[in-house]
């Protein structure tokens, strides 16, 4: 049985929280985009073959689908912010180990660490959710969601600057550097979150998982190389389905899975993590087409002639738009909610594209298509966690994000492969070099357009939400107000004080919430104050029983009907029923 606990946090959350938070999922998304200035030469830098050097990136895609949702689930059980700085600490290891060595094989082995820091940007969500107030969590969730597009974005210019003028292993000491910088702030500025899921970690679950990922994305990235059509693509896609398939079944029984399949099911998870895969493919298709078109030479015909860092400069607004959206998102979703903003998004990215086919042919039209994708993906990318977290439990959120975060990596993966493929195919041969055309480049903008078009209609299918205005909102005294300072916010559930037989508050006394089946669906601990809460997964009968050290028990029957009005539980008193 998985539930939640909540205690004080080891101290007050500043102000600095949210962008230190932030700045950390910056960071890991460099790790991305870090080697995309020098892709081209990684054969010769690292004195291997084409197809072997692409292990460098898809060993980093590997290892950051496997841990986003394996670090989620740790966050949740031991503490978001510990994961959060284990994480970081990881990717500084792998960006040493690869600062070090210009042999493949060590090589792979940084970058597949590098990787793992990927479980961060869930995890950031999480402690935002379990620190923040109200008011304050949609414009931060979304731009910890969208530092992901920010990082890849402002790592192209920077990175084509370093490996221009400078050996390219600077490109790993400087996101060491970054990494040792954001464990710091996170250290001195982020406290760790009073939330806790109490259960154990399924190591066979996450074994099962990262299996089934490997089996699959692996095909996916290496497919263009081996043949869609081979013994090896087509057994490791059936390999991968039947592995995921026993692991489905197996985590359906467990008491604590490290994915709560039945969750996941529910619509509004099902098709928001639907939706976030369209979006994902949506995305680095725009990362993979306009750096080439800027920078092929103008003798082509259609090139735009631009350098190396000209280019990272005019596809860099990509990312500073998605960040700049971020108060904007907060404004309409707290208006109209994020379904809203997630459909508004994403018709926005299909007139990007849509208008991108006719926008190839000067280098300012790049930087328009730019601005306009930016503001499209900031919104849908902003909208995903709080679709997330307002659908699951809080004792989920690190899982449930860790997962959705995974959806959009897994729409990247396919989005590089079909892309590669389709400008691979349309290429012109010259002098055997292979130039893409803009015959390939306008397909690739019309897989997107029809990617959007998919996640348009899977957002339909998101259940309605309630207008934001209609939401019943938490109303207390002044007294009430500090009782609750160190409490969890609880917008549907049960709150109050424990108190004594002179009705003074007991701090440290267990509080159990028991569903009308007699299973622990929540426990806390009151506070220095006998304040507690706890939120409750539905409407209807349950009991509440305290317990303190020198006191008696106490059993009392509360029913919650939608509202929010206090339970204090008195220990001098016998049991009785109160409705909430």
């Amino acid at each position: 049985m998985t539930h939640t606990t909540t205690g004080r946090p080891t101290r007050e959350a500043s102000g600095a929280v949210v962008p230190v938070l932030a700045f950390a999922g910056i960071v890991v998304a460099v790790m991305q985009t870090l080697l995309v200035p020098v892709i081209k030469d990684l054969p010769q830098l690292l004195g291997t073959a084409p197809s072997n050097a692409t292990w460098v990136l898809t060993s980093t895609l590997l290892s950051g689908a496997v841990a986003t949702p394996i670090m989620g689930r740790l966050g949740d059980l031991y503490g978001k912010r510990r994961m959060l700085i284990a994480s970081l600490a990881v990717m500084v290891v792998g960006a040493l180990v690869s600062a070090l060595t210009s042999d493949l094989i060590t090589m792979i082995v940084g970058r597949t660490l590098q990787g793992f820091a990927m479980g961060a940007i869930p995890l950031g969500i999480g402690l935002m959710r379990d620190m923040l107030p109200r008011e304050k969590l949609g414009s931060a969730m979304a731009l910890m969601s969208s530092s992901i597009g920010v990082g890849g974005g402002l790592a192209l210019p920077l990175a084509a600057l370093i490996a221009q003028h400078a050996d390219w292993h600077a490109l790993f000491y400087g996101a060491a550097g970054l990494g040792a910088l954001a464990i710091a702030l996170t250290l001195l500025v982020v406290p760790e979150s009073p939330a806790r899921a109490e259960g154990t970690f399924d190591v066979v679950g996450a074994i099962g998982l990262s299996t089934g990922l490997v089996l699959f994305l692996l095909p996916i990235t290496k497919g263009s190389d081996w043949g869609w059509t081979s013994g090896t693509t087509l057994g490791l896609f059936g390999a991968a389905a039947v592995v995921l398939v026993l692991w489905g079944v197996m985590e359906l029984r467990l008491k604590a899975p490290l994915v709560d399949l039945r969750t996941t099911a529910r619509p509004a998870v099902l098709f928001t993590n639907l939706a976030s895969i369209m979006v994902g493919v949506s995305f680095y298709v725009v990362s993979l087409v306009l750096p080439q078109l800027l920078q092929l030479p103008k003798a082509t015909g259609y090139g735009l002639g631009q350098s190396m860092v000209v280019a990272g400069l005019l596809v860099a607004p990509l990312g500073l738009t998605m960040m700049f959206t971020a108060p904007v998102y907060a404004k309409l979703s707290a208006k109209y909610g994020p379904k809203f903003t997630l459909i508004l998004g994403m018709l926005i990215i299909a007139i990007g594209y849509g208008a991108g086919l006719g926008l190839m042919s000067a280098a300012w039209q790049s930087l328009v298509i730019a601005v306009v994708l930016g503001a499209g993906i900031g919104l849908a990318y902003s909208s995903l966690p709080a679709l997330i977290v307002g659908a699951v439990p809080a004792s989920e959120t690190g899982a449930a994000n860790g997962l959705n975060t995974l959806m959009r990596s897994i729409g990247t993966s396919v989005s590089s492969a079909v892309i590669g493929m389709v400008l691979a195919n349309t290429a012109n041969d010259v002098g055997g070099v292979a130039v893409p055309t803009m015959h390939g480049f306008r397909v690739s903008f019309l897989i997107a357009t029809g990617a959007v078009a998919v996640g348009l209609l899977l957002a339909l299918f998101l259940p309605r939400q309630p207008r934001p205005s209609a939401v019943p909102q938490l109303r207390a005294s002044s007294e009430e107000e500090a009782n609750l300072k160190h409490a969890e916010e609880v917008l549907r559930g049960f709150r109050g004080r424990v108190l004594d037989a002179d009705g003074a508050p007991v701090a440290r006394a267990k509080v159990t919430l028991i569903d009308r089946r007699g299973r622990q669906a929540g426990a806390t601990l009151s506070q220095e104050d006998g304040s507690y809460a706890l939120a409750v997964p539905a409407r209807g009968a349950y009991v509440l029983a305290a317990k303190a050290t020198g006191h008696g028990p106490l059993a009392s029957s509360a029913t919650h009907a939608g509202d929010e009005r206090p339970v204090d539980l008195d220990l001098a008193l016998p049991g009785e029923t109160v409705d909430a």
